[in-house]
């Protein structure tokens, strides 16, 4: 017995609900001459994932109610009246589930002004991958240094002997010193998962925040037992 679905992923941490909607109509469209074209009859559709989050202060989170609502007239309109109203559909919304629900949290390790400003922590690309490896946006903020504070333009840097290796490029920030702590935020999708060893680096522990306040370790900081683990002698 054969069995088919449908499955697209054409958009990344969009944030116009019209591009999730008009994707559907793409599928929808595309089951329908299947059936009638080959007689395929599709198990569900497959929205893919997409749907984004606001690393910047000042963007708009996606309406999901809009993205529902959208949706749905797109069903009533194109499948069931071509009689495929049992048809299933599946989205794969990790970001939206994860993503701004977790921080990195890291100390600043060294302060440096070369051609210009630098701020060293003790976290890097092993940590959170996404700035390094292609640009990405994280809102970057130091605790106890609020709206007022005196501020400066920095490059944020992990501790690895890589270029880009950053966390942030030509960011003002408020002035840093050795010691202060620094919270990079919106990493609950891509940190933990697309951490990685090179140089030797150990991944961090992971900490559950209650809603109570309480703070739990949900994850240990690997060691260098765990590094060799794999290694044969």
């Amino acid at each position: 017995m054969r069995r088919f679905a449908l499955h697209t992923m054409v958009a990344s941490n969009e944030l116009d609900p019209q591009f999730i909607i008009e994707t559907a109509r793409m599928l929808f469209t595309l089951a329908v001459r299947l059936r009638d074209e080959l007689g395929i009859q599709l198990e569900f559709v497959n929205l893919g994932g997409g749907i984004g989050i606001p690393y910047r202060p000042g963007e708009q989170a996606m309406s999901y109610a809009e993205v529902s609502d959208g949706i749905r007239a797109l069903y009533e309109q194109i499948i069931e009246p071509a009689g495929l109203g049992g048809l299933k559909l599946s989205f794969e919304c990790g970001r939206v589930m994860t993503g701004p629900y977790g921080v990195l949290v890291s100390r600043v390790r060294h302060v440096t002004r070369k051609y210009k400003d630098y701020v060293g922590l003790d976290a890097c690309m092993a940590n959170l991958m996404r700035p390094a490896m292609y640009g990405s946006y994280h809102h970057i903020t130091v605790l106890g240094k609020g709206e007022g504070s005196p501020t400066q333009v920095v490059d944020v840097t992990g501790s690895l002997c890589e270029n880009n290796d950053k966390f942030a490029i030509d960011r003002e920030l408020p002035v840093m010193q050795p010691g202060d702590v620094v919270v990079i935020h919106d990493a609950g999708a891509h940190g933990h998962s697309m951490g990685f060893n090179y140089n030797g680096k150990l991944r961090s522990a992971e900490y559950l925040l209650r809603q109570d306040g309480s703070v739990e370790m949900i994850r240990r900081a690997e060691t260098m037992d765990d590094l060799f683990a794999t290694v044969e002698w």
